[in-house]
């Protein structure tokens, strides 16, 4: 199962989101850059419990470089996969929280989400010499949040069965629920960071996170939040929707509902539109013209139900424009 995105959609482009995706890029390419000097490079700039716990090998670091690889850690990776992976669970759930806190605070709540995913791992393993790095912690802290906020959320998944894409959506709660579940007996059944997997560090994110965003809620918003938000208002919604037809004793039609915003509908647009109907899923082109007003129907011809005389009836869906 790939998840592909959540269903429900924020009102505002998540620039704080694509920002910290760009910084574990370039950071990520600055660690490709390091050839040979690599395990010296994650042994400096990642989190090594036994720097802190080891006078022997406290004494080769300063106090700044001490507190700056709390941060450091979470912007490494241990390899593209490590990255993509990370990358992509941000990408899928930081927008909408991000949205709801605010731009500048979310940033904090990142930090501090990786500060305390950190925290828990060094509490966990207090000796190791072994270096944990990625933002597993902070993104599992994201995750909390949103599991918190977005409890009737679904994601979006696609099951490959051989080169045919099947779409199914799967209830938010159960997805973050089976994830922290995963977390918790593979922390319970390992030594902390068996496999290179810093499980309790996922852990201490996800439950912090859900605490940061209660204390995020009762902290008010800033000027530059508020200006941020005017200019990262989105004017688009997701390409890719989800339709459950209906249809109705003998008419061969199905029926269904399309969302977009009042920018796509004054200036058109198309989307790639999933159909379920029965044990088939099918995805679908469509062409919203410009000038479109709110609950005017687009017709995809033959793409009904079949009739027993072999002919087939149209999916009719009817436009419904959202801010």
């Amino acid at each position: 199962m790939i998840p592909i995105r959540d269903t429900i959609p924020s009102r505002r482009y998540p620039v704080v989101t694509y920002g910290i995706i760009a910084l574990n890029v370039f950071v990520f390419l600055i660690q490709m850059g390091q050839g040979p000097g690599l395990n010296r490079f994650i042994y400096f700039y990642g989190l090594v419990p036994a720097r802190y716990s080891v006078d022997q090998i406290a004494a080769y670091f300063s106090t700044g470089q001490q507190l700056f690889s709390l941060v450091s850690f979470m912007f490494l990776h241990g390899g593209f996969f490590h990255l993509l992976g990370n990358m992509w669970s941000l990408y899928i759930f930081g927008d909408n929280v991000e949205d709801r806190i605010g731009h500048l605070r979310y940033l904090v709540f990142y930090l501090l989400c990786g500060l305390a995913s950190g925290i828990s791992h060094l509490a966990i393993n207090y000796h190791s010499n072994i270096p944990t790095i990625g933002a597993s912690g902070a993104i599992a802290g994201v995750m909390g949040a949103y599991f918190l906020a977005y409890p009737g959320s679904k994601v979006l998944t696609v099951i490959p069965i051989f080169i045919i894409p099947y779409f199914i959506e799967v209830p938010a709660y159960l997805f973050l629920g089976i994830w922290f579940l995963f977390q918790f007996l593979s922390a319970a059944g390992s030594q902390g960071a068996a496999g290179g997997i810093a499980w309790w560090a996922h852990i201490g994110g996800f439950i912090f996170g859900m605490l940061f965003l209660k204390l995020s809620d009762a902290l008010p918003s800033t000027g530059i939040s508020n200006i941020v938000n005017r200019v990262a208002e989105k004017k688009t919604s997701h390409r890719l929707q989800m339709v459950q037809p209906t249809g109705t004793g003998e008419d061969s039609n199905l029926y269904g509902k399309i969302r977009i915003t009042p920018f796509e509908a004054l200036a058109g647009t198309r989307k790639l539109v999933n159909v379920p109907w029965g044990f088939q899923k099918r995805v679908f082109r469509v062409s919203v013209p410009a000038d479109t007003r709110h609950g005017s129907r687009l017709r995809l011809r033959g793409m009904g139900k079949q009739m027993p005389d072999g002919t087939r009836g149209d999916l009719l869906l009817t436009v419904a424009i959202e801010s």
